[in-house]
């Protein structure tokens, strides 16, 4: 049974190194679960940004992230892990305000970066709220040096080497994220086994990505785990701090 089109056409948005791999991870999937594509239908993200994130060349690969799945919102699922498609700025443009209303939505991208702030020591790990937020983006906005979107952010990660995935690359209402990302593990362990060679860092976020863990192909590589960014906790882990810390991604 051939791949459906829509999924073909998809390709488009991944690195040409990348489009036999992911052609190869689709044709696992199908062989694994027959009539799982027939199924495959109101998904998010939309616009054909279905493998956007392999829009990282394989030979620039240093990490691979893997999230949990797709923002539950077609304007938001970018197809990219926890950029969110509505966040522009970061900081709040309001007397007071911290960081900015879509950012304070997106709950991932709200921890995730609370979390930058701790490592870079501009945030008390005991004091997170909107007060101390207020004073890091008055000291932020528009200053230069520091980072002022999510797109800046994006890059940032694009060139330290991060190819920003999810363990479930779809959304759908009707079905449960944990069942999603089953069917799309062999596709996952198609991906992971194209990367043995370069030896990339496994980042796992959350329990659902931590079932890559029974892939021979995830045991190979070194790896580091944290809860989901939704979590609280994630604010203050010490093993993200240790790895994003030294990026500085806030900075220009």
């Amino acid at each position: 049974m051939p791949i459906p089109s829509h999924l073909l056409e998809a390709l488009d948005r991944a690195d040409a190194t990348w489009r036999p791999v992911l052609l190869a991870g689709l044709h696992a999937m199908q062989a694994a679960t027959p009539d799982y594509f027939d199924t495959l239908v109101d998904f998010l993200p939309t616009d054909q940004r279905l493998f956007a994130a392999f829009a990282q060349p394989m030979d620039r690969v240093r990490y691979v992230l893997v999230g949990e799945g797709p923002y539950p919102r077609a304007e938001s699922a970018t197809g990219v892990c926890f950029m969110d498609g509505t966040v522009k700025g970061l900081w709040s443009d309001e007397e007071g305000g911290g960081l900015s209303k879509a950012v304070n939505k997106a709950t991932s991208l709200r921890n995730f970066m609370k979390m930058l702030l701790v490592a870079e020591g501009r945030l008390a790990p005991d004091d997170t709220g909107t007060l101390a937020l207020s004073r890091i983006a008055a000291a932020s906005r528009g200053v230069p040096g520091i980072v002022q979107t999510l797109g800046e952010i994006q890059q940032k990660f694009f060139d330290a080497g991060f190819l920003l995935l999810n363990a479930t690359l779809v959304f759908r209402e009707t079905v449960a994220p944990v069942k999603d990302a089953k069917a799309w593990m062999p596709f996952l362990q198609t991906v992971l086994a194209a990367l043995q060679a370069r030896q990339p860092t496994l980042v796992l976020w959350g329990k659902i990505a931590e079932q890559l863990n029974k892939l021979p192909e995830a045991q190979a590589l070194p790896q580091i785990a944290a809860e989901h960014p939704y979590n609280l906790t994630f604010i203050t882990n010490s093993n993200m701090h240790a790895l994003f810390e030294p990026m500085q991604l806030l900075r220009c």
